[in-house]
């Protein structure tokens, strides 16, 4: 089981790590998108920070969610985005593949809070 986690916990943070790099160097062929997510995305490139600002979480949570020590900071860090992704994928194309990666990758990300929960008792305290 320990084998299973660390190869899922790597791959989660290698796609999140990926993903950051993106939104920086813009090597991933973007889909076809609908009108309505072109003006979404639209909106996002009109405020200059927020695609930088997301792909270094997405970066350093997945750096951070890959190593065992760390894994329990990336899961938090990391948490917001997953949301936002899961949210998107729902509201605006439902029936795709993008929502069923985002809620096993949302799981995932669920699984390692609650597996660490213990780790966070001292936040909340």
């Amino acid at each position: 089981m320990k084998i299973v986690k660390f190869i899922l916990c790597l791959l989660f943070g290698l796609m999140f790590i990926n993903a950051g790099l993106d939104k920086f160097l813009h090597y991933m062929p973007m889909p076809q998108l609908t009108e309505v997510q072109k003006k979404i995305f639209g909106a996002f490139m009109e405020l200059g920070w927020l695609m930088p600002l997301v792909g270094t979480v997405e970066i350093v949570g997945g750096l951070l969610f890959i190593f065992p020590k760390t894994r329990a900071l990336g899961a938090i860090i990391i948490l917001p985005v997953m949301v936002g992704i899961v949210l998107h994928n729902a509201y605006r194309d439902p029936s795709s593949m993008g929502i069923t990666i985002s809620l096993v990758l949302f799981l995932i990300n669920l699984w390692i809070i609650a597996d660490n929960r213990g780790k966070y008792k001292a936040l909340i305290s």
